[in-house]
């Protein structure tokens, strides 16, 4: 399988150079040459796997066998995919994917610990640079996938005061080879910096740097099994159904990869692109004019993004598939919905949303009560990372789980820089050229 850039379609590489390289010419997205398709007998047979065996089938069918044999990639697949992934029936025809059962409690593990152990194979001498910007889980993810790694350093850039103090405790308290940046801006502003250090050719020509965000093709591929893995868990009676899923959406690297598990052969109805207030998408499927607005700070944090690095992956799907963009549905939602949903879920199922997860039930709801539907929204995150928030509206405590008891008790390791390149480059000079 080769992957080429979308912004230059000439330059095509092998699975082992895009995942060390992320973005290509012109600061193009790779995504796959060929979208493979599986016929309804494989489908079938392919649910009665297990999660493991049923991800590495699927991961084969994008990274050829002469770069990595079957054998091993389901080794680092297990060793990747060490956690349980839950779908919660909440009613008759109503589940949650639960996806936040990880060692950071969020859906950013599955990718991030595959391109871990990915980066651990391929890559035996070169020191690699991991820069990543978070505007929420991806920091946690990223710091824990690779803590201690040989050869991998990691620079995670995120938005000063911006993240809850829990959510930055779990990536701030590491040390050993992860740097953490707090900077003076948003999350928006985060990414432009890294996409200048891709940029500068000083800093290129002296260090090897690559990027964990949704960006790489590593993660991207990851994220398509939990799709089927959710599929395998939908009762034998509901999968005839239209199966409708509500995707909370911020970078659009999670619904990217549901889209191509419908491409590739999962029979997945529809997809609800659930955002909160920051609408670029959601405006440009109505008047299809791209304008993002500057970003806004909502309690659905790790989405606040203007500026979706993966909505040209998106786009590609749909021109490849030649489906209608018209068939994708999207829905804003904002902090006052976003607080009643918790408060009115919570009151009829006794059932715990955070504020990403609320979004998307929130978009979704009106689907429900569609005739012939199964109906599954994505949590995404542990409601305990919004533990205090959750007291203040519904008067229930969480109990934190240990991994997070542990670090609030560490000390913030983090930098803090102002949003100016100069600054984040002269970080990096001192810390890493020699």
């Amino acid at each position: 399988m080769k992957f080429y850039n979308l912004n230059y379609h000439k330059e095509q590489k092998t699975f082992n150079q895009v995942l060390k390289i992320g973005l290509g010419k012109n600061q193009g997205l790779f995504f796959p040459k060929n979208l493979p398709k599986l016929n309804n007998n494989i489908i079938k047979d392919i649910l009665n796997f297990n999660f493991i065996d049923r991800s590495s089938y699927i991961l084969s069918l994008f990274i050829n066998e002469k770069e990595i044999s079957l054998e091993i990639l389901k080794k680092k697949i297990k060793k990747a995919f060490n956690f349980p992934l839950i779908l919660n029936l909440i009613d008759n025809n109503l589940s949650c994917l639960e996806l936040f059962h990880g060692p950071t409690l969020a859906f950013k593990d599955f990718g991030v610990r595959f391109m871990a152990q990915m980066l651990n194979f391929f890559n035996k001498k070169n020191k690699i640079i991991i820069l990543t910007a978070t505007s929420g889980d991806t920091g946690a993810a990223v710091a824990h996938a690779f803590n201690k790694i040989n050869n991998i350093e990691v620079v995670i850039l995120y938005p000063y005061k911006k993240i809850s103090v829990l959510q930055e405790k779990l990536f701030c308290t590491i040390g050993n080879n992860i740097k953490t940046i707090a900077i003076k801006g948003n999350f928006d502003d985060c990414q432009n910096l890294i996409k200048q250090v891709f940029n500068d050719k000083e800093l290129n020509k002296n260090l090897s740097f690559n990027s964990a965000n949704s960006i790489n093709v590593s993660r991207l591929i990851a994220q398509i099994c939990y799709y089927f893995e959710a599929f395998s868990q939908i009762p034998l009676k509901e999968r005839k159904k239209k199966i409708i899923f509500s995707i909370p959406s911020g970078n659009f690297g999670n619904l990217t990869a549901g889209l191509i598990a419908k491409a590739i052969g999962l029979p997945i109805y529809k997809f609800i692109a659930a955002t909160n207030v920051n609408d670029t998408v959601f405006r440009y499927l109505n008047t299809r004019i791209w304008f993002p607005k500057k970003t806004i700070p909502t309690l659905s944090n790790a989405m606040d993004v203007s500026s979706p690095n993966n909505w040209p992956r998106v786009e590609e799907i749909f021109h490849k598939k030649n489906w209608n963009l018209n068939e994708l549905t999207s829905s804003v939602i904002t902090d006052i919905k976003t607080t009643e949903t918790i408060i009115d879920v919570y009151n009829k199922y006794k059932y715990i949303l955070e504020p990403h997860s609320a979004v998307s039930y929130c978009a979704l709801k009106k689907k429900i009560l569609e005739k012939n539907t199964f109906n599954v929204f994505l949590g995404t995150a542990h409601p305990s990372k919004f533990q205090d928030y959750i007291f203040n509206i519904l008067n229930k405590k969480i109990i934190l789980p240990n991994i997070l008891v542990n670090c609030n008790k560490k000390k913030n390791l983090s930098y803090t820089l102002s949003n100016n390149f100069n600054h984040l480059k002269k970080f990096l000079i001192k810390n890493y050229i020699i």
